[in-house]
């Protein structure tokens, strides 16, 4: 079964991928992760992510469909895997659609994460990141013990450049140009449900969880 998340920037799509990962015992293939170690690592996909992602833009499809592809090409993947960040556009569902058929598969449920706008602006300028080790802290419900150091290995968090509100409010703009347009996509398709998405990371994910009950997956 391959369950894919969709959602605006800051949605929690990425929190609730990681914990229904673990919940159904399938892999969570996140691009935003994938570009991120490219990113460190300074690769030639790196620099180019980098550049885009920073101004809040997003990465071309086919650059981001050939990832994917890799990664769903892979042994784990047999049995499926949970979509997160990925398609983003019209071309790459279309791309997914074509590439899962000729694997004999499909996208079998799309969940859609309804928030209000005002509150991602809110969430995402609020996050913070260790540099280092990556671990994630929230200002709001989930700040480091002394407020500024990570407190996993020390260092100081950030802010992300592209959590900036600033950016934030971009990648919202670019999201109803180019995300928005698969919610009636998928309706068509009939593959998509809804989840609600609060505040407290436990509800929002009960609240997809219960989505994914009464669709009997």
């Amino acid at each position: 079964m391959i369950i894919m998340l969709l959602g605006a920037p800051g949605a929690g799509k990425g929190t609730q991928a990681v914990e229904l990962a673990k919940i159904l015992c399938m892999p969570h293939i996140s691009t935003g992760v994938i570009f991120r170690a490219n990113i460190k690592e300074g690769t030639e996909l790196g620099k180019l992510a980098a550049s885009i992602i920073n101004k809040g833009m997003l990465v071309p499809d086919d650059v981001t469909f050939a990832i994917v592809k890799d990664r769903l090409s892979q042994e784990d993947c047999a049995d499926g895997a949970i979509l997160d960040g990925f398609p983003r556009t019209i071309p790459q569902a279309r791309m997914l659609d074509e590439y899962l058929e000729s694997q004999g598969k499909k996208l079998d449920v799309v969940i859609n994460i309804v928030i209000d706008e005002q509150e991602i602006v809110k969430r995402l300028s609020e996050r913070r990141v260790c540099p280092e080790c990556k671990a994630t802290y929230h200002l709001g419900h989930r700040p480091p013990a002394n407020g500024i150091n990570c407190d996993v290995c020390g260092a100081e968090v950030i802010l992300r450049d592209d959590d900036k509100p600033e950016v934030v409010q971009k990648r919202l703009d670019e999201y109803h140009v180019s995300t928005e347009p698969l919610i009636e996509y998928y309706k068509e398709k009939g593959n998509l449900i809804e989840s609600k998405g609060v505040n407290g990371i436990r509800d929002s994910l009960n609240n997809t969880i219960k989505a994914l009950v009464m669709r009997n997956v």
